[in-house]
């Protein structure tokens, strides 16, 4: 974004260019005045998603270069770089000392908790040539809206500028600016975010700095199409709270009893590491000096509460020595010719893993290198964990098959949430959708008729280790809880930034593959495993699809931003290689069926998916090396989409799109579930009617 909207990597957690740091890092007419921001601040070791309003483009580069916690693309306008990031206190501070201005506070790390209970409760150059790529229309919340994307021949040039004017069907005019988007160094098209407008418009022409004009459009109307009213007594609105993974396994308990003859619990075969870490204890003060010592097993596995010290021999020409027993770890340091202590950090680390490899293992703190190890102690390991509620074993994750029929002869659709941890509403997405599909079974013929064409599949959290960290002890947390880290990194200070990115750990197209947008970084937001299909979460997903070979449709669902995407999900760096496109007809059903399900979800309260967020993940958000989605479409030939529910809304007052973040109130992550459960429905009705088709 040279006005970019979005970049290789959208949540990694390192941040150089004098922004932030952490070891192991490897638009309506003319521009305004932009508003007062609010006074946004953080206490020390809060953690934040906020909006800032950046100084230049060259800010936005610094954050994407470096491996910012970017949540989504940014919001760009003439003059203005708006991008939602994840920060604390200090990164707050460095990014406002940067000249960013923090513009909204969308959610606080401590939201989660509380809403997770309130739920519960000028130089002339030749002139260009223009072309439309898009220009639609749409109505939402009584306002109307209009989108376009403008290509110019003049691709090299950076600074053309692009305007549009729009006119409506009474004569009304105005104009308004486009901003030019590049990915990966290559030129697409210039665009804008959605502009309201006093009425429909009938007829968009683009100009350009250079002289250039387009031939007037005639904007279309999006999605354009509408499916049938629910008939009378059809049931919905079975979501009341948000759901821990504890939770979710109960659900789906009751569900099985309750439907017995119409669904099937499969337990998938691969356990994942369960609510489970080792114990760490900073033997000393790691302000200053300190070893960390680390349990080898679990903390649950009897570790929690062992105890560690260092002591003073109390005589001279000692070596250094360690006993173990009782659950006391004692540490004896070494000692010289005069009785004074000579072991350092690094002696004791070193010591520590050879002498108990089966028990503990040990690193020196950051800053602590080469110094004298100090008497310290006895201070308890612990593994910090704080959800007392959740079972500390491996965890069977759940899939649901839901049908008249199932026995692998009826088209599967295959829906499937939560591989990403924070985002708490896309679990309730597919619950919903499941729960209306087996209760309206007895009363709706339509629901019978796709119960008895489709097979349904569900997989309401892919990533339940990583999900009840959120919950629980970090509600930021993106990956799973399987820690590849080594050495230093291994240091507590890192503890939320450990795991895997499971929807970066597949087998096509992945960073192993030479694509982009994941990394090699045991601390990075998209961090991709050590190696395709490295974890339990996305061997289940793949496992679920190749034993059910009818599976030929779907649906990844993430949150936040409001997007329906398909492959090719990731592209190579140089010359923005994508994987290979679909086919010319491919390509057409993808957005046929894309206008059907997005007019789906505006069916529930009037949210429109944007034309400009609908299409391959590639084109409209990032590159993703190695997610499901594209696993699933070349390796298995699964027709496979993605959402990203919790669409930004239009803030009439403000004038500005808002967005709703990963853990929204429970009243939009329940307007959330209901609109995109509508989505799926249609989903199953498009697998129903190919198939028909084909018969």
């Amino acid at each position: 974004m040279s006005s970019r909207r979005w970049a290789v990597t959208a949540a990694t957690v390192v941040l150089t260019a004098g922004l932030l740091t952490h070891p192991g890092a490897g638009a309506a007419a003319a521009p305004t005045a932009p508003a007062a921001a609010p006074v946004i601040e953080l206490a020390a070791g809060e953690t934040a998603l906020i909006r800032f309003r950046l100084p230049d483009e060259a800010t936005y580069a610094d954050l994407i270069a470096s491996g910012a916690d970017v949540a989504a693309r940014p919001r760009t306008s003439p003059g203005q770089v708006m991008a939602d990031v994840v920060v604390n206190a200090g990164q707050l501070s460095a990014l406002t000392g940067r000249g960013a201005v923090a513009v909204q506070l969308i959610q606080r790390g401590s939201d989660g908790a509380r809403r997770l209970a309130e739920s519960r409760r000028g130089t002339a150059r030749a002139a260009d040539t223009l072309q439309f790529l898009q220009a639609y229309w749409w109505t939402s919340g009584g306002k109307t809206f209009v989108q376009t994307q403008v290509a110019t021949t003049a691709a090299d040039d950076p600074d053309v500028e692009i305007t549009v004017t729009w006119q409506t069907a009474d004569g009304a005019t105005g104009s308004y600016p486009l901003v030019r988007f590049e990915d990966s160094g290559e030129y697409q098209y210039h665009y804008a975010l959605p502009q309201p407008l006093p009425a429909q418009p009938v007829r968009l022409t683009a100009t350009s700095s250079l002289g250039g004009r387009s031939r007037a459009a005639t904007p279309a109307a999006w999605p354009g199409v509408t499916p049938p009213a629910l008939p009378s007594g059809y049931q919905k609105d079975f979501i009341d709270s948000y759901l821990t993974p504890v939770d979710i396994s109960a659900r789906i308990k009751r569900l099985a009893r309750q439907y017995p003859d119409l669904l099937d619990v499969i337990d998938l075969p691969n356990r994942t590491q369960g609510y489970r870490r080792t114990a760490t204890a900073y033997l000393s003060d790691p302000a200053t000096v300190a070893v960390v010592v680390e349990s080898v097993r679990f903390g649950d596995q009897g570790m929690n509460g062992v105890q560690v010290r260092s002591v003073d021999p109390g005589r001279p020409n000692r070596p250094l020595g360690a006993t173990y027993r009782d659950r006391l770890l004692t540490v004896s340091l070494a000692t010289d010719a005069a009785g004074a202590v000579i072991s350092t950090t690094d002696d004791v680390a070193a010591f520590l893993t050879a002498r108990f490899p089966q028990q503990f293992r040990a690193s020196v703190a950051d800053g602590s290198a080469g110094q004298r190890m100090p008497v310290a102690g006895p201070v308890r390991l612990d593994d910090g964990l704080d959800g007392a509620e959740v079972p500390r074993r491996p965890w069977t994750v759940q899939a649901l098959r839901i049908g008249a029929v199932r026995d692998g002869s009826r088209t599967g659709v295959l829906a499937y949430s939560q591989e990403h941890a924070r985002e708490w509403a896309t679990p309730l997405v597919t619950l919903e959708f499941a729960e209306r599909l087996l209760a309206n079974y007895a009363t709706d013929a339509e629901t019978r008729e796709l119960m008895e064409s489709v097979e349904v599949f569900v997989i309401p959290t892919v990533n339940p280790d990583g999900a009840n960290y959120s919950f629980h002890d970090f509600a930021m947390q993106r990956k799973n809880l399987v820690n590849h880290c080594t050495g230093a990194l291994r240091d507590p200070r890192w503890a939320d930034m450990w795991g895997v990115d499971v929807n970066r750990n597949y087998a096509v197209g992945s960073l192993f593959d030479g694509y982009v947008g994941a990394s090699t970084n045991c601390l990075s937001g998209v961090h991709a495993g050590t190696g395709e299909l490295s974890e339990a979460e996305s061997r289940n997903v793949v496992a679920l699809a190749e034993a059910n070979p009818n599976i030929k449709y779907s649906m990844n669902v993430h949150s936040y931003g409001g997007y329906f995407m398909w492959s090719p999900g990731a592209y190579q760096e140089q010359g923005r290689v994508t994987l290979p496109r679909p086919s010319i007809d491919e390509q057409k059903y993808f957005l046929d069926s894309a206008r059907r399900v997005v007019g789906a979800i505006a069916a529930e309260r009037g949210t429109v998916t944007w034309p400009a967020y609908t299409g391959p993940v590639a084109d409209v958000l990032y590159s993703a090396a190695g997610n499901s989605a594209d696993h699933l479409y070349y390796d298995l030939g699964i027709t496979a989409w993605n959402f990203e529910v919790g669409n930004d809304r239009w803030n009439e007052s403000t004038q500005r799109w808002e967005a709703m973040g990963f853990q929204p109130p429970f009243a939009e992550a329940h307007a959330e579930a209901q609109e995109y459960a509508n989505g799926l429905l249609e989903l199953v009705r498009i697998a129903r009617d190919r198939a028909a088709a084909r018969s």
